[in-house]
């Protein structure tokens, strides 16, 4: 049964959308640009419904994070709760689709907003993770990187039951707390110089670097095709790629349920979900 017969509202703009996607990646070298609406059928939220606008509250920004010891504490507090989310989460359909028209040199490369490292998990290891991933911490003194999972395990050593309570999850491995349960929480530091920790991502009001930016525009535009998948495109770091695609003339193909920002610069769209769409257009291009 295909995407349009097994999903409920699907249009002909949606199946016109569906057969310009099975076209672009049957040129092979698409690249894939992928946002969150690629993970919710992983279970991890988006930051934005349908309609484009947030869901809950904005996020912490990079100055917060920095400039506060209070925000680092409601970070982690929130971030330990919510972490076991992301650790649990595991790549859903559309992440194994990609996978497998990467192997058969459909898409040539994955470009990935998400932080929650499934594209890694569903064997895409080359994915280029633009804002980094969860799976890491930083240290902002000594600069030096350690797995996530070694950083739980001091945390649940500090706050012993701290996630026994009730939370309800948010995009990113965030998790909303009371107040006071924040302020009982305990922060660990930098188990090498003592200094400040930061999950090893790119947060709002800080830069990607520039290196991996300039990687990204190598294989945007070196590519076949650009196929944007779950993103509504609302911030730049983004949407970038979309321009410069559509401005070398490279065909740009978006797959979302909701508008996005480069609805105006798309050859085609559809609105439908992820998960289906993909392992259609994937059966039909290996039946191609």
């Amino acid at each position: 049964m295909d995407a349009l017969a097994a999903t409920p509202g699907g249009t002909a703009a949606d199946a016109a959308g569906l057969a310009a996607l099975v076209r672009l990646l049957a040129g092979r070298g698409a690249v894939v640009l992928s946002g969150a609406g690629l993970s919710t059928e992983s279970g991890i939220p988006d930051y934005r419904g349908e309609t484009g606008s947030r869901r809950r509250a904005a996020p912490m920004t990079f100055q917060e994070f920095t400039g506060s010891a209070a925000a680092r504490q409601r970070y982690w507090a929130r971030s330990h709760v919510g972490w076991r989310a992301i650790a649990a989460a595991e790549p859903n359909a559309g992440h194994r689709a990609v996978e497998r028209l990467r192997r058969s040199g459909h898409v040539s490369a994955v470009i990935t907003q998400n932080v929650d490292g499934l594209h890694r998990a569903a064997g895409t290891r080359t994915a280029v993770e633009l804002h980094g991933g969860l799976h890491r911490v930083v240290c902002l003194d000594c600069r030096r990187t350690s797995p996530r999972t070694e950083l739980d395990r001091r945390l649940e050593e500090l706050n012993g039951g701290f996630r026994d309570g009730p939370a309800r999850g948010n995009p990113d491995g965030d998790a909303e707390l009371a107040p006071e349960s924040v302020a009982a929480f305990r922060v660990a530091p930098c188990a090498v110089c003592g200094g400040v920790l930061k999950p090893d991502v790119v947060f709002f009001g800080e830069s990607v670097p520039r290196p991996r930016v300039e990687r990204c525009f190598e294989l945007v535009d070196a590519a076949q095709g650009l196929l944007v998948l779950g993103s509504s495109l609302t911030v730049m770091s983004g949407l970038r790629f979309v321009r410069r695609a559509a401005r070398a003339g490279t065909p740009v193909v978006i797959v979302n349920q909701g508008a996005t920002r480069g609805d105006e610069l798309a050859a085609a769209r559809v609105g439908l979900p992820l998960g289906a769409v993909l392992t259609e257009a994937a059966r039909r291009v290996r039946a191609s």
